[in-house]
This record gives structure tokens, C-alpha cells and sequence, in this order.
């Protein structure tokens, strides 16, 4: 069932792991997460996921839905497991690790070329945000 508490993007701070959102939610989200990032010069994104490859996809579709540069898998765990998926792109470096304990979801900090800037924090953003 959705949970129809969230509304904006800073509804989601306080949560652990991403909640199931209605298509209408989803595309608000994803609309209001298209304006404020277009403040930033880059981004590092966390991934949440069951495994290594489900959150590898889940990256390769944020890529594509921002048309970014692909990043490079530079680190990915030999076992299995629940997984945080690590991308920066100034680096375009990749590093999954297996990691118990975690909820499911993506968090997209910004990031601005001039040092001390302001560093946000979206999510965490549903795995299934970026596939439509």
C-alpha cells in the first residue's frame, strides 16, 4: 500500500528505507528532484539494494533518466547479499560493498565546484522511481 503522507521530497528525510509510492507521487518526485538538482555541478548517489546487480541497474537508469556520462564499476563484492552502491560522478567512479542492516533506496547528494558549498541530500528516492 502507498504511503500517501509523502508529498515532497523532504517528506522522505526522516524515513530509513524508501516507501511505496503511487505512480502520481512518484512522477511529483521525480519532477521536483529534476528541478533542484539542475542547481548542482555534480552528484554522488547511494543505492541501497538487495543485490549488486539490482542496484547496478538501478544507477545505469539514473545515468540514462539524466543523461549523465556512464561511471565506472571500479570495486563489487565476490558474495552475496544486501549491498550499498557508492557512485561519485567528479570521480565517475562505482564501489559496491555487502553491507546487513540497510533499508532499500537511492540518496542523491549535490554537490558545487566551490569549496564549502552547500551539500544536499535527497531520499531515500524508491528503487522503481527511475524505470518509468
Amino acid at each position: 500500500m502507498a504511503n500517501l503522507s509523502i508529498q515532497s521530497l523532504s517528506d522522505l528525510n526522516k524515513l530509513r528505507s524508501a516507501p511505496k509510492l503511487t505512480i502520481n507521487q512518484n512522477k511529483k518526485l521525480l519532477s521536483e528532484l529534476q528541478l533542484v538538482m539542475a542547481e548542482a555541478a555534480w552528484f554522488t548517489l547511494g543505492v541501497m539494494a538487495p543485490s549488486s546487480e539490482q542496484a547496478l541497474s538501478v544507477l545505469r537508469k539514473i545515468e540514462q533518466n539524466f543523461a549523465w556520462t556512464p561511471m565506472q564499476l571500479v570495486d563489487k563484492p565476490h558474495s552475496k547479499g544486501p549491498v550499498y552502491l557508492k557512485a561519485n560522478q567528479n570521480t565517475g567512479k562505482i564501489r559496491i560493498r555487502v553491507q546487513q542492516g540497510l533499508g532499500k533506496g537511492v540518496l542523491i547528494s549535490s554537490h558545487q565546484l566551490t569549496p564549502g558549498g552547500a551539500v544536499k541530500t535527497w531520499g531515500p528516492l524508491p528503487l522503481e522511481l527511475f524505470s518509468s
